[in-house]
């Protein structure tokens, strides 16, 4: 069975959503970042990221990962092309161009986007100029990204791979989603979006979502 270690109000969400999507029966074991804790290493701590038990799981100490049979993946994104592959479906490439595109998009999402839209999540309602400074320089590059995503989208029929939903718009989406406190962006870029907004309303998501808000109530 596959396993997901992590917590929901992580990058874990990314793996939890695809796992719902392609509608996996898997088990996912909490771990919380050490950064939460006051004394991660306490001996009544809950499993987190400095845990040796995680770190044997994953040396890096980052959520999530996964266990699959006797396969052990970290990587978010990584994870989820793995997963798309290995259960097929809609969501996975249909053959080695799509496979390409694929591992394009969510490169490209990895590497272009997500080192700008996690300081719009992460400074988004800062006052110190520096926060400002720094949200307004992730905004401009998120805006780029978003133009290059748009036209890709006009091009696909509303979506970046084979005119359909899969695991490319998946692993998009949720880097997005770091942005979306920034509604003028949104704005700015209807095309994109509408795009997200359809990549929200799926049930998956929206299960997903509910279970992230109750996580540490």
């Amino acid at each position: 069975m596959l396993t997901i270690y992590g917590v929901l109000r992580s990058r874990a969400s990314r793996t939890d959503w695809l796992a719902r999507e392609l509608g996996l029966a898997y088990e996912r074991v909490p771990v919380i970042q050490a950064y939460r804790l006051s004394d991660p290493d306490a001996p009544d701590t809950p499993l987190n990221t400095a845990s040796p038990a995680f770190r044997a799981i994953n040396p890096n100490g980052r959520i999530p990962a996964v266990t699959d049979g006797d396969v052990t993946l970290c990587e978010s994104l990584a994870i989820n092309l793995y997963l798309a592959k290995r259960h097929g479906g809609p969501l996975a490439p249909a053959d080695l161009r799509e496979d390409g595109l694929m591992t394009m998009w969510t490169l490209w999402a990895a590497t272009e986007c997500e080192p700008h839209t996690l300081p719009i999540l992460l400074h988004g309602e800062g006052t110190s100029a520096r926060d400002r400074a720094a949200v307004a320089d992730a905004v401009e590059a998120v805006g780029g990204a978003f133009a290059v995503l748009a036209a890709a989208l006009d091009e696909g029929g509303g979506h970046v791979v084979g005119g359909r939903f899969t695991v490319a718009d998946l692993n998009l989406a949720e880097v997005f989603r770091y942005a979306q406190g920034q509604a003028s962006l949104f704005a700015g870029h209807p095309a994109v979006a509408r795009w997200l907004d359809a990549c929200q309303a799926r049930p998956a998501f929206r299960a997903m979502m509910a279970e992230r808000a109750r996580e540490f109530d």
